[in-house]
């Protein structure tokens, strides 16, 4: 596994969810696969077991995981779903306002955001 820099702005069980949740939304992880163990991402993260179980537990309170005794952790059916409609809502109410002030301020148009070379917009 490649070395990981955390980032001191969020906790690193916030962080390491984030990454799950990235594997979710890529596809790479899909309904039904098992996650790595808690002890393999600590082994591999260099990271306490404790902090791993956090993040493992708010995928489970998200029911984005379940937990199957004996067995681990398994990306619940319609996780990518339930997960993509609340990532979409959260850029909508939260990220979408901040960037359209950005382009308002800076006076940019459509053209201008949709060609490849923003420069030769217009021109």
């Amino acid at each position: 596994m490649t070395a990981v820099q955390w980032s001191d702005g969020a906790p690193i069980y916030r962080q390491l969810k984030e990454r799950v949740v990235a594997l979710m939304l890529d596809g790479e992880l899909k309904p039904g696969d098992a996650l790595p163990s808690v002890r393999q991402v600590a082994a591999d993260y260099q990271l306490n077991p404790i902090t791993v179980s956090r993040a493992y537990q708010e995928l489970v309170d998200e029911s984005l995981v379940e937990k199957r005794r004996g067995l681990g952790m398994y990306m619940t059916e319609g996780a990518a779903e339930k997960l993509l409609a609340s990532e979409r809502d959260r850029f909508l109410t939260e990220e979408w306002p901040l960037v359209l002030e950005r382009i308002t301020r800076l006076g940019l148009n459509l053209e201008q955001l949709v060609t490849p070379d923003p420069t030769k917009a217009g021109a």
